[in-house]
């Protein structure tokens, strides 16, 4: 029995065996997932999300000024680290989700500066939305608040992340505009949409 199996499992044809079938599909879905993986990680580096004009002229320059690019520690979070779960699935998902964005750049809709910033308040809006729905999962990724000194921050930030701690707030409810600047027509009256 085990021989007949052995047999049909390496000869089930003329030519090919099922065990010559699964090595060469085993080894060919191993370079697919690997480019596959590769490109993926590509796409989150900050030269991949710089390099079209609409984010270099706009987005890029405001985050440029923030403490995540410059700061006394000389650590800095780039695009990825704040909008792009480090977790696979969820990732790809975020990059499915991307796929939208390049249609709208094939499209025009955000092409020129100008085009950005009538649209930069519903974008916004949907940044912060998904990052309030995730509980700022990718801000907790560098910050928590279990690894706060409170005693080493200011009077007025000591006071709102213990009071921001205590209620579970998530990060993006107090820090919008932290990277980027807050879009014409935000107000924080608003804020509650």
């Amino acid at each position: 029995m085990i021989k007949r199996l052995w047999n049909w499992f390496w000869a089930p044809t003329a030519r090919y065996g099922w065990g010559a079938i699964f090595v060469i599909g085993g080894i060919a879905g191993i370079i697919f997932w690997g480019g596959f993986n590769t490109f993926m990680e590509y796409t989150n580096t900050l030269e991949f999300c710089v390099s079209c004009h609409e984010m270099e002229q706009t987005v890029y320059q405001e985050y440029k000024e923030s403490v995540h690019y410059k700061n006394a520690s000389g650590v800095r979070a780039i695009c990825s680290d704040c909008h792009v779960p480090k977790e696979w699935g969820p990732k790809l998902i975020r990059k499915i989700k991307a796929s939208r964005e390049l249609y709208h750049k094939a499209l025009g809709s955000i092409d020129t500066p100008e085009k950005f910033e009538a649209k930069r308040l519903e974008l916004a809006k949907n940044v912060w939305a998904a990052m309030e729905g995730n509980d700022s999962h990718e801000c907790r990724n560098c910050h928590s608040f279990e690894a706060m000194h409170f005693d080493k921050q200011g009077r007025r930030a000591q006071k709102k992340m213990k009071e921001a701690a205590e209620e579970g707030k998530t990060c993006i409810e107090c820090h919008k505009g932290i990277a980027h600047k807050l879009p014409k027509g935000f107000s924080k009256d608003d804020d509650d949409d």
